[in-house]
């Protein structure tokens, strides 16, 4: 989320999280207030190879209830961060997948994050609007809950519910360039529309 008015109305349709990107380089960079919003939705800050001092410092200024590594973060960043953070901070770890994924390296990773996200591996950081070979999934060893991410939009809702029906923890699904209008800015209209797919569905 990027503007003040968009954000407001995108949390009139309570979604369970919104993501607020903290990295400059990020077309959807987000430096402004966050608007008021409601007590159910968890604010996830964004970050790319940030220090932790700035991780703290954003999440006791938007008062964050997650944060997001987006970048080359190490086991020993996650373990520190984790010291500093309040307890109640989720921790969600980002890893890019296209064809294939060394489960191995999430191993040292559990113990420090509440949640991993797969998205697909592109020329940025997140935000490049196409998904990654869900098969790959299959040989995830861990019960440790993960959200799914890249290029889903309303199009790839069927194939969604179908890898929901499988026994992956997965946890959330996060959407974000398919139901834009501009880079930050979210049509609340396709928004909409995937809030009435997920309730028919289920």
């Amino acid at each position: 989320m990027k503007y003040p008015d968009n954000i407001t109305e995108v949390a009139a349709l309570l979604p369970d999280y919104m993501g607020f990107i903290f990295w400059e380089k990020s077309a959807r960079y987000f430096d402004a207030v966050i608007p008021k919003l409601p007590k159910s939705i968890r604010k996830v800050g964004i970050f790319v190879n940030e220090s932790i001092d700035i991780v703290v410092d954003k999440v006791l200024l938007h008062d964050l209830q997650a944060v997001q590594l987006h970048g080359k973060e190490s086991v020993v960043f996650c373990e520190e961060l984790k010291k500093r953070l309040p307890k109640e901070i989720e921790i969600i770890k980002v890893f890019s997948i296209i064809d294939s994924f060394d489960f191995e390296v999430l191993k040292d990773f559990e113990p420090l994050c509440d949640y991993f996200l797969f998205d697909t591996k592109g020329k940025l950081p997140g935000g490049n609007g196409s998904t990654f070979d869900w098969t790959v999934l299959e040989n995830y060893p861990s019960t440790k809950p993960f959200f799914l991410s890249g290029g889903i939009g309303l199009e790839e809702m069927p194939a969604v519910n179908e890898i929901l029906k499988t026994n992956l923890p997965i946890y959330a699904i996060d959407v974000n360039s398919k139901f834009e209008i501009e880079p930050g800015l979210k049509s609340i209209q396709l928004s909409g529309g995937i809030q009435q797919y997920i309730s028919k569905s289920n």
